[in-house]
């Protein structure tokens, strides 16, 4: 009975093949754009409006990236104040995001009180709805508050992070009680438990809030709520450099890699922990 289990259960060589071309194919449908955008930003002007269009590239050149750091040189900003702004905001509020998704986490998920899982049903709701459908309610906050054009108009609508708050409850339901228990006995109190405890235990889920939420900042763009320039972040300053018709369609495929460049390697950096965590952020209840 034994050997029959195994041999049912056992995937069979044709099966592993199948699986490992469809991998393999689906890989390549995915990585494909990104190839197609780093040839794009490589081709002289010809060859981008060449009809029929092609893939790859005849004669590489670096004219866009070159024309792009021609441009932002003349900018009575610096170029590299925009960068700061970009980096500054990115890793504020991913920082923000991460510790008060990880704190409103940990209470839902080991503590219990009145209105918990309507406030959880809340935050998985809130997963359904688009940024620009709650742009206009937050421009109004901001306002309210006389906060616009400045930094905190840029931190303080993002600080909420659903996603986070989701992926961390999830994984924290499954972390064993008996060690919380162990550790209140030894007279340990909840920013003990919290921060001596789950934090490390929970490297991985915050490990990939990190990825989701960095990629999601530093592709944002800030002109909603910032109208002074030496304030205004990356993307602003690249959006308006190749949005400069035709002659800049080489300027905007470049500026599409420098943007894509950070996200992925920290992406690359962790990919094994956005594995594991999305392995255990399934549905508990």
């Amino acid at each position: 009975m034994k050997l029959k289990l195994d041999k049912r259960i056992s995937r069979s060589t044709g099966g592993s093949a199948a699986i490992l071309l469809f991998l393999t194919v689906l890989s390549a449908f995915m990585f494909l754009p990104l190839l197609y955008t780093v040839l794009q930003s490589l081709k002289p002007i010809d060859e981008i409006f060449v009809f029929p269009p092609r893939f790859f590239v005849k004669r590489p050149t670096l004219m866009n990236y070159r024309l792009l750091f021609s441009l932002t040189s003349s900018l009575w900003v610096p170029f590299s104040r925009y960068l700061f702004n970009s980096i500054f905001i990115a890793s504020i509020c991913t920082a923000i995001q991460v510790i008060i998704a990880s704190m409103a986490a940990y209470p839902l998920a080991k503590h219990d009180f009145p209105g918990k899982k309507l406030i959880f049903g809340v935050v998985v709701l809130s997963l359904l709805f688009a940024y620009d459908v709650v742009f206009l309610p937050q421009y109004i906050l901001v306002s309210s508050l006389r906060l616009v054009d400045t930094y905190l108009a840029l931190i303080f609508p993002v600080a909420a992070f659903p996603l986070g708050l989701y992926l961390m409850r999830q994984n924290l339901i499954a972390f064993p009680d008996s060690l919380l228990e162990a550790a209140r006995i030894d007279g340990a109190r909840e920013a003990k438990l919290f921060w001596g405890i789950i934090m490390p235990s929970m490297k991985p889920v915050w490990m990939t809030m990190i990825v989701f939420s960095f990629g999601g900042l530093w592709g944002r763009s800030d002109a909603s709520f910032i109208y002074s320039e030496e304030m205004k972040n990356l993307i602003t300053l690249l959006g308006q450099l190749s949005g400069g018709g035709i002659a800049r369609a080489g300027v905007s495929a470049a500026t599409a890699v420098i943007m894509i460049l950070p996200p992925i390697a920290i992406f690359i950096l962790t990919q094994s922990n956005v594995i594991e965590t999305m392995a255990n952020s399934g549905m508990k209840e």
